[in-house]
């Protein structure tokens, strides 16, 4: 995969996500799901479902090992990973999955319904000194003074790499305990409850009780909004915008499933997912006889 483009990057790992991986095969493109493992979708906890035609009175842990192992047989490929940044290169996109980077011609997000809540100025800032990417964005503040929020021990690492480049480092833990934080990292407790601005850029972070001057805010969340992964991606609220051909706003940019608003529901994210593959595929061909 890192030396040859692939065809189709899904990121994602439920219904909508397979269903545009198995599709993408059927049409002979080279595909790869990134995500995390099968038991993070919100259909594995599922008890049972009776709304899918067919599978009637099926637990969703059974209905979602079928979706996998139809793939598989199709020879999809997965891999697990927490997705970082996705850059465009003009005629390709650039993943950054786990600091590995791959290539691949088109995208299609399957990421599920967003359930980050941001703060306000989180979203007006992003790219002006609010991240959700150290190893992505991290060197440029070398010398500064930044703040890490983090909603799980990964934001540890995000503070841990930030440590050999900023002058200051200070982390916010909304969880605990707090385990592997490098020696001079300062750790405060507290809520976050606002990005301040000053002249078009992150001036501060407020708490409850106070306000924390910084020159950038690294959000590491459970769960990063779509378009902080994709710089330019139009939303509308949580919701990723699509046209019927399931294309976004960016060329060769595709979206399925719970991602793209209601209904939530198997049935309209395999449905969504099979439309993202076709459009891919089609978009493959069409470059292809350039």
């Amino acid at each position: 995969m890192q030396n040859e483009l692939l065809d189709v990057a899904i990121i994602g790992g439920g219904p909508a996500a397979l269903s545009a991986a198995l599709n993408c095969r059927q049409r002979n493109k080279s595909v790869c799901v990134f995500g995390r493992s099968l038991d993070s979708s919100l259909l594995f906890a599922a008890e049972k479902v009776d709304n899918y035609l067919g599978m009637p009175d099926i637990g969703g842990e059974e209905m979602l090992n079928r979706f996998y192992a139809h793939a598989v047989k199709n020879g999809v490929e997965f891999k697990e990973c927490r997705i970082r940044q996705i850059l465009s290169m003009g005629d390709h996109y650039m993943i950054n999955a786990n600091n590995e980077f791959i290539g691949t011609k088109t995208i299609i997000l399957a990421v599920g319904l967003n359930k980050s809540i941001g703060i306000p100025g989180e979203a007006e800032f992003l790219g002006k000194g609010v991240s959700h990417c150290a190893t992505c964005d991290g060197m440029l503040y070398r010398g500064k003074k930044v703040i890490v929020v983090g909603e799980n021990e990964e934001g540890e690492a995000e503070a841990d790499f930030l440590a050999d480049v900023c002058k200051e480092v200070i982390y916010i833990p909304l969880y605990q305990p707090v385990l592997n934080l490098k020696e001079g990292i300062t750790q405060k407790e507290g809520t976050p409850k606002a990005v301040v601005g000053k002249d078009g850029k992150v001036a501060a972070l407020e708490l409850e009780d106070e306000t924390i001057s910084c020159d950038g805010i690294f959000f590491a969340k459970n769960t990063a909004p779509p378009e902080s992964l994709l710089f330019g991606l139009e939303t509308d609220g949580k919701n990723i915008v699509v046209n019927r051909k399931m294309e976004t706003n960016l060329q060769g940019v595709y979206a399925a499933g719970d991602c793209t608003g209601t209904p939530y529901q198997i049935a309209k994210a395999v449905g969504e997912g099979l439309i993202a593959a076709l459009s891919a595929a089609e978009e493959i061909d069409r470059r292809n006889r350039k």
